[in-house]
């Protein structure tokens, strides 16, 4: 957001350093237009001083860091805020904040952390309707947390993965941001048999633990009993027998075997015990 002021001086070159002096910044980054040449006058009398109109448009980064040492002030907490590139990304800083009093800027699982964080992205990226730039990332850090709450978010993915394949079944997660999905997604990634997706909207988006379809065991088949046939039952010794009292044809028996065809048999008498056929 580019930032103005008009200034005099007896010369040009006194106004814009003064309107630096008053920006904040080195001379060497301010831009000016004069607004009005300055005049000598004769002995003391008609002198007009230079007028100039100072400009400086800060980095994104500079306003990010000018806005949370603003805001760390008007809260009135102790505590420091310094700025730093993170490696190998473009346009992405990181702001750590640390005091004796910084913990209150974190909140409940880094609610009030986010959204400090968030702010001060819209303001290190606030654009004026003339001017153009690309979108610079910053995150916000107190004291260690993210790399603290990162781990606690990883232990928990593997322990919920881990549950997911012991029962069988999806794990749901509480809601989280956009940032700590992701922490879960790709440590998931890490584990064979558990996939990973995101259902709801808006704050209420929360992880989903599931097992791979892929990875789930085969039903073991039952082997298929076949059909039962008059040829393949076995008809017990003791029903023969009755039979054999009142029937005037038996089929041929084997013991252990089916019966195969009717046989013409001897008319039994009463007799004590029927002797196995």
């Amino acid at each position: 957001m580019k930032k103005e002021i008009t200034v005099t001086g007896k010369t040009v070159e006194a106004a814009v350093a003064l309107g630096a002096e008053q920006l904040g910044v080195d001379v060497s980054a301010v831009n000016y237009e004069v607004l009005e040449e300055p005049k000598k006058g004769f002995l003391g009398f008609g002198e007009v001083p230079a007028k100039v109109k100072v400009f400086y448009t800060p980095s994104p980064e500079m306003t990010a860091l000018t806005f949370v040492r603003t805001m760390i002030a008007d809260m009135g907490i102790e505590a420091e805020a310094s700025i730093s590139s993170l490696p190998g990304a473009k346009r992405e800083f990181l702001i750590t904040v640390t005091g004796e009093d910084a913990s209150a800027l974190i909140g409940h699982h880094g609610d009030t952390l986010d959204s400090l964080q968030y702010l001060t992205n819209l303001a290190a990226n606030r654009r004026e309707d003339d001017e153009a730039g690309n979108y610079t990332r910053i995150t916000v850090d107190i004291e260690n947390y993210r790399a603290k709450r990162e781990d606690t978010l990883r232990k928990l993915a593997r322990r919920m993965a881990e549950k997911a394949l012991k029962y069988r079944r999806n794990v749901t997660l509480e809601p989280m941001n956009a940032y700590e999905r992701r922490i879960i997604h790709s440590e998931v990634q890490t584990i064979a048999g558990v996939t990973t997706n995101s259902v709801g909207v808006d704050n209420n988006r929360r992880v989903v633990i599931s097992c791979d379809e892929n990875s789930r065991p085969a039903k073991p088949q039952t082997p298929k009993q076949p059909p039962r046939t008059a040829a393949s039952r076995v008809i017990p010794k003791n029903k023969i027998q009755k039979r054999a009292r009142f029937d005037d044809t038996l089929p041929e028996y084997h013991a252990g075997d089916g019966y195969t065809e009717d046989v013409d048999a001897e008319p039994v008498e009463d007799v004590e015990e029927t002797e196995e056929i």
